[in-house]
Order: C-alpha cells, then structure tokens, then sequence
C-alpha cells in the first residue's frame, strides 16, 4: 500500500485528481487485502509518465502508464470514455475525461466505484 501512497501522493502534488478504481475497491468493501491496486487520475499518460522516474507506458494508447516504485508495479489510468468496440474488448477510440465518465463506462457497477485512499472514502456516481 505504501508505494500506492507514494504514487497517489506524487500526482496529488502535482494538483492531479487521483482516486483507487476496481477490484481493490471491491475487495476493501468486502474487508479483504487487495492484491493490487489500481490508480484513476485525470493526468494523462506524458504528464504521468513526466512525474516518475520509471514507468512503462504499455497502454499510453488507452491512457495507461505503468509506475515503478517501491518494488511494485502500480498501473495508473487516465480517467476516460470509450467510443464503439470493434472485437467487444477493444475500443476504436477514447477520450479523455473525468472520474464521473469514467465510471459510467465500466462494466460492472462495482467497477465503477472509487476509493480516496487519502480521505479514506468510497465515491460512487453509478449506485455499486
């Protein structure tokens, strides 16, 4: 959790929106230790990658940047809205967006929940 911190932190420094998506969410409602953790932010993929010494930008294309630190492998996505899908998994084009759009595009309600880590709260726009 600690090098999820540090990555949250960073981007929050930096005026970035920053919030904790998908299944650690979920597995932190169930009371459970998640075992991995993903990061939402409105700082697109450039300004993520800009912040950190070490990233990966594995899917800078669909706003997603690989931190590393602290001996992890934090993914942070850029908040974002999909147009059409070509395969059903795939979308043909994004956009970027905010954290309200980006759960309203998630394929399970529960998905499309977040977690402040810093203000220990959950935010739901789409009734998870």
């Amino acid at each position: 959790m600690q090098a999820v911190l540090k990555v949250v932190r960073t981007l929050r420094a930096s005026h970035y929106e920053v919030l904790l998506a998908g299944g650690c969410v979920r597995d932190k409602l169930l009371g459970k230790t998640p075992k991995d953790y993903d990061v939402a932010t409105n700082a697109v993929p450039e300004e993520v990658s800009r912040l950190f010494r070490r990233t990966i930008t594995v899917g800078a294309r669909f706003g997603v940047v690989v931190v590393l630190t602290g001996g992890r492998q934090i993914e942070v996505a850029t908040f974002r809205s999909d147009t059409s899908y070509k395969d059903g998994r795939r979308p043909e084009k994004i956009v970027f967006t905010d954290a309200q759009h980006d759960a309203e595009r998630r394929d399970f309600t529960i998905n499309g929940m977040f977690y402040d880590p810093i203000k220990k709260q959950v935010i739901d726009y789409v009734g998870g």
